[in-house]
């Protein structure tokens, strides 16, 4: 890795250069990655359960004896040995209830409200997958099997602070093609689609694709100005994570740091 880098004016021309932080020669480990990842999605879950006498609370009885009449008894009466409701004359006339099969019956192996749904992490590990997470980012290889960029961009990406003024979505999108990555914003437009089966009548009715990341040093103009572009998400540097770093635990996204944001860098992962 080398130590010095290009920060880009919003025109695209090279400003000056700066030191690289220490965080960028972390090893790389997609393992820790990966279980900083599902730490995140899992701790989103919510624990689902049911009642514990759905489907089982009716006045219900099951008479397997041989020696009583035959209106009592639920055996050798050409009916199913299954437990009846005692709302008839008779027992054997009353309809299957209580069981998994009937109809109203409870289900026959339901959510757990007990079940451990949360994989939980480590602070040091967590911390460790971040900085891991960051260390992707300039790793060629792993950022062109995932976005669509030109392979003359460098690596890290830094922009000057003026970037974090921006007010509108069309000066984003100008200095993107200036930078030549907002191919692969409008490569993410074109594989934006509607998802198959019943999820899209759940409130997630289309696929997106994840482009690109950038990263500024304070809460700014451009949050509003960028959140429109597809696939980009938008953070500062404090509120980095494994999620943000590598969607779906797949590590290697394209990132663009502000000037401000990239020299914070030191200061909070050493």
């Amino acid at each position: 890795m080398q130590n010095k880098i290009n920060v880009y004016t919003i025109d695209g021309k090279v400003l000056k250069q700066v030191n690289v932080p220490n965080v960028f020669n972390e090893k790389y480990d997609d393992k820790l990655i990966r279980r900083a990842v599902i730490a995140i999605h899992t701790a989103n879950l919510q624990p689902q359960g049911v009642k514990p006498y759905a489907g089982r609370d009716y006045a219900v009885e099951y008479e397997g004896c041989r020696d009583m009449p035959t209106p009592e008894r639920t055996i050798n009466i050409e009916r199913a040995r299954l437990p009846r409701m005692k709302n008839r004359r008779h027992l054997i006339e009353g309809r299957v209830i209580s069981v998994p099969r009937a109809v109203g019956g409870p289900k026959a192996h339901p959510p757990q409200v007990e079940k451990i749904l949360i994989e939980r992490i480590n602070d040091k590990e967590r911390r460790k997958a971040v900085k891991s997470a960051i260390a992707s980012t300039v790793k060629k290889e792993l950022i062109l099997a995932r976005h669509k960029i030109s392979d003359k961009v460098e690596l890290p990406l830094v922009i000057e602070n003026n970037f974090e003024n921006l007010d509108k979505t069309k000066k984003v999108v100008e200095v993107l093609k200036k930078l030549n990555v907002y191919s692969d914003v409008e490569n993410a437009k074109d594989k934006k689609h509607i998802r198959a089966g019943k999820g899209k009548l759940r409130g997630k009715k289309y696929k997106h694709k994840i482009s690109l990341l950038i990263v500024t040093g304070k809460k700014s103009k451009v949050y509003k100005a960028a959140r429109n572009l597809e696939g980009i998400d938008i953070c500062t540097v404090e509120s980095l994570n494994a999620e943000l770093l590598a969607p779906g635990a797949h590590a290697g996204r394209l990132v663009l740091w502000s000037e401000d944001a990239f020299a914070k860098l030191s200061d909070i992962y050493g």
